[in-house]
């Protein structure tokens, strides 16, 4: 029965998350998982439990990793299942760690508390431990109150709340005592916290979504034929800026010939053009770019990428034996300093959206809007697409910041400061319009402070642990 519970747990977690979006389980998606250790006397068998919901959660909700690997990664059915199954073996050690923990903190009179900062500290470490995708707080972001905790507290306070929710259902279904749910008397002050101020979108940039094959083989001719096309998708009237996204394509800033399409382009529009390319570091080695000129040409700024993504711009060293997914020589080198274009505006790009800390940095330096170029292109017709507007909203809600995504095939959108989806392009085509945003100087609470709720949080859990285990000696 344990074990069934935490795999319940798991579907639950898988069902809360694009391509389901049955959002309102999120409260109690942990509920089944914390009863089954509360039940279990066993640390082994816990972290056994623990191991396997995660494994489930891993391959349910990046079911596209395995087609990403297979297909672009190169490797075949067989391999790609394989290298699949270690992913969401390697990504369920961190479910195994909270449920090994939580069934030491489940017996306790501050459980609800004790279990929510373990949960939400555990979270925080995904991105430096490899892989970062989606916290269990993105499952609120279409819910209007809640979400007033983003600006504050960033996704991981409303992964706090529903991690709360979710243990305070297991001890109801335990029979624990009522005055055990007293810390539930904390959220209606969520209410007290200001609505998200509305910031009109008095500006436009046109945005080219080029729809460009993944598995394309450039040669010259077809790169130039390329160009031209998205030079004729660019020309605009009353743009403030030009916008191509991050694309599969080998887009060199330094090449001579591209730097005359991209000047004309530029020029013929009287405004500043931003895109996606390949830079390189004075020892030659490549960069994901993005770059940003004014219509003489002249360069404006370049920010190159920070967080890499693993096997599709860099392989982490226990999986040398996979394929990059990208076809550019040599591993990505990431950059190493947040960027802030002319206008105020921040640019990241792609996988970036799905760490908060980053994000924040370029309101913080500066930034009165953010645009993000993206090329998910590689993730065939599945539920990533839908997944990665989802990290992009909530960064939009931490910083109360306009986004406006450029993507390769997908989906293009602006979203507003409360991390609504205000206009969309058409996925799958190649095309361009006109869309607007709006800008702000306002540095909200998270913006300044970034992720101390979640690191204390996860100094919270651990002490309640080690606290528990001492009683539990004496």
């Amino acid at each position: 029965m344990n074990y069934g519970l935490s795999i319940l747990s798991a579907i639950l977690l898988i069902l809360i998350f694009p391509r389901f979006d049955l959002t309102l389980l999120a409260p109690v998606a942990l509920a089944p998982l914390l009863i089954a250790c509360a039940r279990e006397a066993s640390w082994k068998r816990r972290f056994l439990m623990g191991w396997t919901a995660g494994a489930i959660f891993w391959a349910g909700t990046c079911t596209w990793i395995q087609f990403v690997l297979e297909v672009h990664g190169g490797m075949g059915q067989w391999g790609g299942w394989g290298t699949f199954v270690l992913f969401a073996l390697y990504k369920g050690l961190h479910m195994a760690v909270f449920a090994t923990l939580a069934g030491f903190l489940m017996p306790r009179w501050y459980a609800i508390p004790a279990c929510a900062a373990l949960w939400t500290g555990i979270e925080r470490t995904h991105g430096p431990l490899a892989f970062a995708w989606l916290q269990l707080g993105n499952a609120g972001i279409d819910m209007p109150v809640l979400v007033r905790l983003a600006p504050v507290l960033g996704v991981y306070g409303l992964s706090f709340v529903f991690s709360m929710l979710g243990c305070a259902f297991a001890l109801v279904v335990l029979r624990r005592p009522r005055r055990e749910l007293a810390w539930l008397l904390i959220l209606p002050a969520v209410y007290l916290l200001p609505a998200p101020a509305t910031v009109p979108a008095t500006h436009q940039a046109l945005i080219v979504q080029p729809n460009i094959d993944a598995e394309q083989e450039w040669t010259r001719e077809i790169l130039d034929r390329t160009e031209q096309r998205l030079a004729l998708l660019s020309r605009a009237r009353d743009a403030e800026l030009i916008v191509w996204p991050e694309m599969p394509a080998p887009i060199y800033p330094s090449d001579p010939v591209f730097q005359t399409y991209a000047t004309g382009i530029a020029q013929a529009s009287h405004t500043d053009f931003l895109f996606g390319g390949v830079g390189r570091t004075a020892a030659g080695a490549p960069l994901n770019a993005a770059v940003m000129i004014d219509p003489q040409g002249r360069l404006l700024g370049e920010y190159d990428k920070i967080n890499l993504v693993p096997f599709g711009e860099y392989v982490p060293p226990l999986f040398s034996f996979v394929n990059r997914i990208t076809k550019e020589a040599g591993d990505f080198t990431p950059g190493t300093r947040v960027v802030v274009f002319p206008d105020r505006v921040g640019a990241f790009i792609c996988y970036e959206s799905a760490f908060p800390d980053l994000v924040r940095k370029f309101a913080q330096n500066g930034a009165d809007v953010f645009f993000n170029l993206s090329n998910d292109g590689y993730f065939g017709n599945s539920e990533a697409y839908e997944q990665h507007l989802a990290l992009v909203r909530m960064r939009a809600a931490e910083n109360a910041r306009w986004i406006v995504r450029a993507t390769n095939d997908g989906i293009t959108a602006t979203i507003d400061p409360t991390g609504r989806v205000t206009e969309k392009l058409h996925r799958g085509r190649q095309l361009s319009g006109m869309m607007h945003y709006g800008t702000s100087n306002v540095q909200t609470f998270y913006t300044r402070h970034g992720d101390w709720f979640a690191w204390g949080c996860l100094v919270l859990g651990l002490a309640s642990c080690a606290g528990s285990l001492a009683r539990r000696r004496l």
